[in-house]
This record gives C-alpha cells, structure tokens and sequence, in this order.
C-alpha cells in the first residue's frame, strides 16, 4: 500500500474520528484520533476539547513526530497527543491511534481488571486478555502526565512480552483504552471490538460469576485464523 498524502491522511483521521461517534464511543468531546505519516515526520490528530460536530478535517492539527511541535493547523492538538507520540515512536507498525472513554471498556479500566478472553469474538482480535495497566505514580500525574501515560502502556506489553500487533489495546486504570492499528481507521475498529468483548464480559460474568477463558486450543485458532502468514479469514488483498 503506497503512502498517502497528508490531505489524504488528514481525511482519513478525520473519518476516524467521525466513526468513533457514529459507533458511540465517544461523548462530547472526549476522546481523539490519529494518524501517522512517517515518510514527512508528522502526526495529524484532532484539536483538544473541539466537540464532534463541529470537527472538520481542516480542524486537524498536524504535529512533529520527532519533537511535538505544531508543524500545521490553528488549534491546539489533543492533550493526549504526547501518549500517540509514545506510541508511535515506540512502536513503527503503528500507523494510527485511538483513545475513548467508551462505557464498558472504561468500566474495566477503573476496576483496575484486564478484559479476560472468555470466547471466540475477543480471540479473533485480541492474543490473550486485553491488559490494564499498574497506576500511574504521583510524581508520574506532576510530571509529564501524558507521555508518561504511553510509557505505562508500552510498560504493560513489554512486561507480558506483547507486541502491539498481538494486542493493539490496552486499558489505562483510572482511565480508560487506547487501541492502534496499521492506520487510523484500524485503530477506530480495533477502538469498536473493544468496546463489544468489554461489554460481553461484563454480560457474561453477569450471567455467570464462575465463567472461564475460552480454551486455549479454541483461542488460538481463532486468532490464527485471522492474523499471521497463514491467516485466511476474508479475501485476500492484491
């Protein structure tokens, strides 16, 4: 897939976003999207605190990726911006991220709990249970916050040894997810099937304390099914 251009890119993140709404991940103005143009060094990420309806890709705010400073756009960008840059610098696959307050998945992240893979659908995006970080430490919130908001999360994976393709979200406690994937609109989709298997979880220990992770066996064909050189699941792209 050829690189897209930052006009282009700037759409896209821009109908990242409009999707997050329409999947009713986001209230007001909480949450963001953004995409990554390695090629130019930049990040296109929504302005802080501009509700949804009011957003247009020209709102967009384009940020340095080495260094965060503004490179284009009038408005202020996102106060997570330093977060997708921790994640972006961390992490080369990543071409796009995502953070909600979205209800379940918040749910789980200020229950301090990991989202465990009780069945197929959380196996077929998710290689093993979606994680929750330790609490950020005092001096960690005085400090630098944000950025040290992405360095718990990269913390988290690397303690489990995930990569952020076997699991493309995480839960910040006290906080809520960020979700990433090859581009912004993956991010968004990864951001949406989060919010269901929190939301099955939460059903199914509701309807039954005791329920146990989906059998490794199953799991992993699920998740080998769509994900790895030998995944088939779908139609193959040219």
């Amino acid at each position: 897939m050829s690189p897209l251009s930052l006009p282009e890119l700037r759409e896209q993140v821009w109908r990242a976003n409009q999707a997050l709404v329409r999947a009713g991940l986001v209230t007001l103005s909480f949450g963001n999207a953004s995409g990554v143009d390695r090629e130019a060094g930049v990040l296109i990420i929504k302005p802080s605190g501009l509700p949804y309806d009011q957003l247009l890709p020209e709102h967009l705010v384009a940020v340095s990726l080495e260094d965060g400073h503004v490179v284009e756009g009038e408005l202020r960008p996102s106060s997570d911006t330093p977060t997708h840059l921790a994640l972006y610098r961390r992490y080369p696959e990543i071409g796009g991220v995502v953070h909600t307050h979205s209800t379940a998945a918040t749910a789980w992240a200020q229950a301090g709990r990991s989202i465990p893979p009780l069945g197929t659908t959380h196996a077929d995006h998710f290689h093993g249970p979606v994680p929750v970080t330790r609490l950020l430490r005092e001096a960690e919130v005085a400090g630098a916050y944000e950025h040290e908001t992405g360095a718990v999360i990269i913390e988290t994976l690397e303690k489990l040894g995930l990569s952020a393709a076997e699991m493309p979200a995480v839960l910040v406690a006290s906080h809520g997810p960020f979700t990433w994937g090859h581009d912004a609109e993956d991010a968004t989709a990864n951001a949406t099937v989060l919010e269901a298997v929190a939301t099955m979880a939460r059903q199914t220990f509701a309807l039954n304390p005791d329920a146990q992770p989906i059998a490794s066996y199953l799991s992993e064909r699920h998740y080998r099914r769509k994900h790895g050189p030998n995944a088939y699941y779908g139609q193959k792209t040219r």
